[in-house]
């Protein structure tokens, strides 16, 4: 309990979520609508907690900040469904012809994207830089914008907001929440309504 605690009171005090440049007009705000060919990120992701990480190759070495789908897996665990992640390479030409290496460092469950050239930079339009990662509650605002260090999966805090965009209703109400929650329940009371019809089943 109290290790959580202090992950959310240090999130708290991180400056907008933890990189300077990110100023309280975007806190809590949906981004700039952007889109990779014809392909729309966050509109595809509508109604789930997104997670929206930069991330580049530099000179071919691997750290620990691409232990992404480990993360997906252990939250998925934990029961934390339906969540989408999305990769956005650098748009620089050094990071297109590495791109099949970081898609195939990544995972085959999380979709990367390369940026096109002649297309306005998404790092730019999220006000983002390498390595950065921002969460998205289930309506699409800004919950928290990670950067270096915060955002080395290493450390906890990457994952920290991801849980707090999805159990907390940090920007405010969201019917998006509210409705996906009662669905859940009623799924739940739909399995104990079977399970006790089994067991009759059984007993007679």
């Amino acid at each position: 309990m109290w290790r959580s605690l202090g992950l959310a009171l240090a999130l708290c005090l991180l400056p907008w979520g933890g990189t300077e440049s990110q100023g309280q007009s975007s806190f809590c705000k949906q981004p700039p609508a952007w889109s990779i060919g014809d392909q729309s990120p966050m509109l595809n992701s509508g109604g789930s907690v997104t997670v929206v990480a930069l991330l580049q190759i530099f000179l071919f070495c691997i750290f620990p900040k691409y232990r992404l789908e480990d993360l997906r897996v252990k939250l998925e665990k934990e029961g934390y469904l339906n969540i989408s992640y999305v990769v956005v390479n650098h748009q620089g030409l050094p990071s297109q012809l590495k791109y099949m290496h970081l898609k195939n460092k990544v995972s085959e469950h999380i979709p990367v994207y390369q940026q096109e050239e002649n297309q306005t930079d998404v790092w730019t339009l999220l006000n983002g830089k390498k390595d950065d990662f921002l969460v998205y509650d289930r309506c699409g605002r800004l919950v928290h914008h990670l950067g270096l260090p915060y955002s080395f999966l290493t450390f906890p805090y990457v994952e920290e907001a991801i849980k707090i965009a999805y159990c907390e209703e940090k920007c405010g109400n969201c019917s998006l929440m509210v409705f996906y929650f009662s669905q859940l329940f009623l799924l739940g009371e739909k399995r104990k309504s079977f399970k006790s019809y089994l067991n009759k089943l059984v007993l007679f």
